[in-house]
């Protein structure tokens, strides 16, 4: 399975701006690399202009644009997320379309990161994580503050996900924990994971990108910088299967000895 990541800066609160951006870089990709799968990162449709959702979320068409594009291109698009309109509320979305265009997953981010004021403007996703096919595989999507929760990933991963999508528009000074974060999930889980990260500033955050996809055994395959940029990179998801008979990390759980929820 070949998975490309468009690494890209982001027009602070200009939606118009950014989907041509899109646009452009989903041209070029699928012409130079043509990729079976394209990612893109978090919020890409208005940064985090948060106060001004009213006026610029997405109210359903630009969903129905990627999954134009998904079909035109033949591609599966993980759609990173964006801001939208939808249920009457304001939400952090991401979206997942087949090449024939469909709609095959849809999810609303559950953890929202109070250091970027989403609990003030965004409600967080009713219906928790989900998984969907890909490419004969399983895999999952989170959001940016999501890969902070391992348990999380853990579920995905226990409904048969081999791979992993995380979008994120990740600031400066937290490279660190970026990096040591994807890798924890690709090796407690035993899934491959690709990262999407954003790059360029906003009035308030410098983005660090290093967006990235590693293998099941937590191997950096391909790592951006802090620039635009597209990472291609050819996975083998058959790994997923092999590494988790060759360490059986989930036949020798205890789940009723964890006290997840238990207060500390």
């Amino acid at each position: 399975m070949r998975i490309s990541l468009i690494q890209m800066d982001v027009a602070f609160g200009d939606p118009a701006v950014n989907q041509r951006r899109v646009a452009k870089k989903l041209a070029q990709v699928v012409e130079r690399e043509h990729p079976d799968v394209v990612a893109l990162p978090e919020m890409w449709n208005a940064g985090y202009d948060l106060t001004r959702l009213d006026r610029i979320a997405d109210r359903g068409e630009l969903v129905e644009w990627m999954g134009q594009k998904s079909r035109e291109y033949g591609i599966t698009l993980m759609g990173g997320s964006i801001a939208e309109v939808k249920d009457g509320g304001h939400y952090n979305a991401s979206y997942v379309f087949s090449p024939q265009g469909d709609v095959v997953a849809q999810y609303r981010k559950l953890h929202l990161f109070r250091l970027m004021e989403e609990e003030k403007f965004l409600l967080p996703g009713p219906e928790g994580p989900v998984t969907f096919p890909i490419g004969g595989y399983r895999a999952g999507m989170i959001i940016c503050y999501d890969v902070r929760f391992p348990e999380m990933v853990r579920s995905l991963a226990l409904e048969g996900a081999e791979l992993l999508f995380v979008s994120a528009e990740w600031p400066h000074p937290r490279l660190n924990h970026w990096r040591i974060l994807n890798q924890a999930r690709a090796i407690e889980n035993q899934m491959a994971v690709a990262a999407i990260n954003r790059v360029g500033s906003d009035p308030n955050n410098t983005f660090c990108g290093h967006s990235m996809v590693l293998d099941p055994w937590g191997k950096v395959l391909a790592e951006g910088g802090e620039g635009e940029e597209t990472l291609t990179v050819d996975l083998e998801l058959a790994e997923v299967a092999r590494i988790r008979r060759q360490i059986p990390v989930f036949e020798d759980r205890v789940p009723h000895m964890y006290r997840i929820g238990v207060s500390p």
